[in-house]
């Protein structure tokens, strides 16, 4: 089985001359730059190694629980889980996660093993001194480890396995990195953008020239013409005005 770390050296390499090509990780790679464009911060980078790195004697355990990483969901836990790296081997528990494989000595909880799937290079069954077990081969860039597990029964084993496989299998195709963000600032929603525009307290003055020009003419109620007077300013005869208008005033509406 080959690693996703083989597609993704990026990671610890630099590397020249060589063709671009799509990765597992370009959705990862475009979250970058649109993080850097809209000024976000990157939340506990040292815990996104546990998602990289294969650690040994890690503080993984707390209170005989698995101390998860962010995003980490733990789909197996198996009691009774021998790990074969010394003569007589050492009694554990076993975790199976979305992200990693997790094993601590029951006697010594700081005795233990994660293995990320970004550094698994193979999964397989193997007969060993003990028995058949579960081997895991890490990526040369970790070493090259090589970790066998004893898990009874057979069937239990069998079931390790094709359950690790899926999950490695389901990991490849969309890596976790274990990197966070937060935007700085969240966008409102445009509702509370919204302000109500209140009405314009504004009092409009009519012009009085023009007002009174137009009273002059508004007469609705008028049924005839009003009683001839003499207009010593006209020298002449006119309709005599309405109550309250002036000649001089209406000429000045006309002027």
């Amino acid at each position: 089985m080959a690693s996703v770390l083989d597609a993704l050296w990026e990671d610890r390499d630099v590397r020249f001359d060589i063709t671009p090509q799509k990765t597992p990780g370009d959705q990862f790679e475009d979250n970058l730059a649109f993080i850097g464009t809209a000024k976000s911060q990157f939340v506990a980078y040292e815990t996104s190694k546990m998602y990289r790195d294969l650690k040994l004697r890690g503080a993984l355990i707390q209170n005989k629980q698995l101390r998860l990483l962010p995003q980490e969901q733990v789909y197996d836990k198996i009691n009774g889980v021998w790990n074969l790296s010394s003569d007589q081997g050492n009694l554990g528990t076993f975790f199976i996660t979305n992200v990693r494989i997790v094993w601590h000595a029951n006697m010594n909880e700081s005795f233990n093993v994660s293995i990320p799937y970004l550094q698994i290079r193979s999964i397989r069954i193997r007969d060993s001194k003990f028995g058949l077990a579960l081997v895991i081969e890490s990526s040369q860039q970790t070493g090259g480890y090589v970790l066998g597990f004893k898990i009874d029964p057979m069937d239990k084993l069998q079931d390790a396995v094709k359950e690790i496989n899926s999950l490695h299998k389901v990991y490849s195709a969309n890596p976790i990195f274990g990197v966070e963000y937060e935007m700085e600032e969240k966008p409102q929603p445009l509702e509370e953008l919204t302000v109500e525009q209140p009405p314009d307290d504004v009092e409009i003055e009519p012009d009085e020239h023009t007002d009174a020009f137009t009273a002059y003419f508004a007469d609705g109620n008028k049924q005839h013409d009003r009683e001839p007077v003499f207009s010593e300013d006209l020298g002449l005869a006119m309709e005599k005005l309405k109550d309250g208008f002036t000649l001089q005033g209406l000429w000045e509406v006309m002027g």
